[in-house]
């Protein structure tokens, strides 16, 4: 099998030097060259053409964003885009997600070299990963980021509705929350949506939230994303939706109208309380190595709300949520998976379709409408 060729674009000499020993330890990958600027990297990208990008954030001459548009634009490729652990490296990072970068990795700021190589393993997953997404995703995700930036999405009409206020060892859900018998709504307008996502779900899920009405019934989310990104995450996504997007606190009201985010280094249960629900932020061991987990998370909306709930998986690398994702259609619980072709990786939602776990298998563009039509039943 053929090597996944990879171009490192970073200013920093240190970066490329540790970029390029982690990368050329695997022996799927090999590094064909790299470049300490966007101008270099697009005559080198010509030269050598590569399979994959690694593209710093933050560069001279030409912001990588910059450069990212340019590339998808003319020449797209797999890109993973390198960021720094700060609030613009989180804002910029996003933006080149909007664009079509895959996924993303952090450096930090001090310690550089020690803490850096600790994300090796991850690096590489994701090269690989990304080596796996088609031209074709690509230029869809560029094209959405154009019709968004030229229209407004259309916001669909809500239901009528009552409003209510109310890397690791792989450990299983289990280590969180037993599995126990289906709770009830206290209500039965008491509806709550969850929603899991990994790698391509940031723009997933922005997706689909522009499109909701702010009478929209509470959303949960859990997004597999650094602990530093996830704050700037809900911030961003309250910027586009209708609906009120917040990072989710623990012992927070779960309200009609909210979309609450996981923090990226807590997993969010909802809790049953005797005046409604609550979210609780648990700090315990990641759950098929993830921390927050969508299993998690699944699981407790099946004890707090029994069948009175909507599971949706989006795209996403892995396996986390298919397990979670059948325990709620297993209780009556309509589910839905983003299918292959709009999924930036059909991870955990073709996992989720193999288990025989999604009622739906939708794409994403559909997902919108049919969440509003299965929240109206």
């Amino acid at each position: 099998m053929a090597k996944i060729k990879v171009l490192i674009v970073d200013d920093s000499a240190l970066v490329r030097q540790m970029l390029q020993e982690m990368l050329g330890e695997d022996t799927d990958i090999e590094v064909v060259g790299t470049a300490s600027d966007p101008y270099d990297a697009r005559e080198k990208v010509k030269q050598l053409h590569p399979d994959v990008l690694t593209l710093d954030v933050e560069m001279p001459k030409m912001d990588g964003v910059t450069f990212l548009k340019n590339l998808m634009r003319l020449h797209p490729l797999p890109v993973v885009m390198v960021s720094t652990l700060t609030e613009k490296g989180a804002g910029i990072t996003f933006e080149a997600l909007d664009l079509g970068a895959v996924d993303f990795v952090t450096k930090p700021k001090i310690n550089l070299r020690n803490t850096f190589e600790s994300y090796a393993a991850e690096i590489r997953h994701k090269v690989k990963t990304a080596a796996k997404v088609s031209k074709d995703q690509l230029e869809r995700q560029y094209e959405r980021y154009v019709a968004n930036k030229k229209h407004a999405p259309t916001v669909l009409s809500a239901p009528e509705q009552t409003q209510t206020t109310r890397v690791s060892e792989k450990y299983t859900a289990d280590v969180i929350v037993q599995k126990k018998a289906p709770g009830k709504a206290i209500n039965h307008s008491d509806v709550i949506i969850a929603l899991g996502a990994s790698t391509g779900g940031t723009e997933a899920i922005k997706e689909v939230l522009m499109r909701l009405p702010k009478e929209t019934p509470p959303i949960v989310i859990t997004q597999h994303i650094p602990a530093a990104f996830s704050l700037p995450f809900a911030q961003r996504m309250n910027t586009v939706s209708e609906m009120t997007v917040v990072q989710a606190e623990d012992r927070q009201p779960i309200q009609f109208g909210y979309v609450y985010i996981a923090p990226g280094d807590k997993h969010l249960l909802i809790e049953a309380t005797g005046s409604g629900y609550i979210c609780r932020l648990n700090d315990g061991p990641p759950v098929n190595r993830h921390k927050p987990s969508v299993d998690v998370m699944f699981r407790t909306v099946v004890q707090s709300h029994g069948k009175n709930a909507v599971g949706i998986l989006l795209t996403g690398m892995g396996a986390d949520g298919a397990k979670g994702l059948k325990e709620l259609q297993e209780i009556g619980v309509p589910t839905i998976a983003q299918d292959e072709k709009t999924s930036v990786v059909w991870g955990m939602p073709g996992e989720a379709v193999k288990l025989g776990a999604a009622d739906y298998v939708l794409s994403l563009e559909q997902v919108p409408a049919k969440i509003l039509d299965l929240v109206k039943k």
